[in-house]
């Protein structure tokens, strides 16, 4: 659930500029739509639907023998903190499409998760390494309370769409608000753009 304690006051000094309306955390606060779920890789999968139809599906170590990204980037949560300087390791949204030989399709995607979070994006903001599906934060593997064993990450949008305990994509011809989008939650999320809500 959103936590109004973090609106909180600027903790140090930008390195760079941040969106409007953000200030700067040094910590990695916790929030989440329900309670973390807590999954076992070993039984642990992913899969890609296009056009109603599994194109591919990865298990853990399928996904770790895939090809690698780095990221060294800012984030910025809906609920005005952003943290500078963060690094994480996953497998691009584009690597996974090549292994299961599709080219990048058109239109929107629906991200499920563990716990029942969705979240929408349109397909071309997971392409050319803009999406990954990150398993590593700060060297180490990424805890269960930030999404772990494995969270979509897209860190040009706001981190709600980073959905946590990802699933599955499901590509689609059409926009649908996903959950958060459902309650008034902006149907992009461009930080910079300071679009939180609908209307925005």
């Amino acid at each position: 659930m959103i936590n109004d304690n973090f609106f909180g006051r600027r903790k140090n000094t930008p390195t760079r500029p941040v969106p409007p309306g953000q200030y700067l955390e040094d910590g990695f606060p916790v929030l989440s739509a329900g309670p973390t779920p807590r999954v076992d890789i070993n039984t642990w999968d992913f899969s890609i639907e296009i056009a109603g139809e599994t194109i591919g599906t990865w298990s853990w170590d399928s996904l770790n023998s895939l090809e690698q990204t780095d990221i060294h980037t800012d984030i910025h949560c809906v609920t005005k903190w952003s943290k500078q300087d963060t690094n994480w390791r996953g497998v691009a949204i584009d690597t996974l499409l090549a292994d299961a030989q599709i080219s990048p399709p058109d239109g929107y995607v629906m991200a499920y998760c563990d716990g029942g979070y969705t979240t929408n994006i349109p397909a071309k903001d997971l392409m050319d390494g803009k999406g990954i599906l990150a398993h590593t934060y700060e060297n180490k593997p990424l805890p269960a309370e930030h999404g772990g064993p494995v969270r979509l990450f897209i860190p040009h949008l706001y981190l709600w769409k980073s959905a946590k305990w990802i699933r599955r994509l499901r590509f689609m011809e059409k926009d649908e608000p996903g959950f958060w989008e459902g309650y008034g939650y902006h149907m992009y999320g461009d930080p910079w753009l300071e679009q939180r809500y609908n209307g925005d």
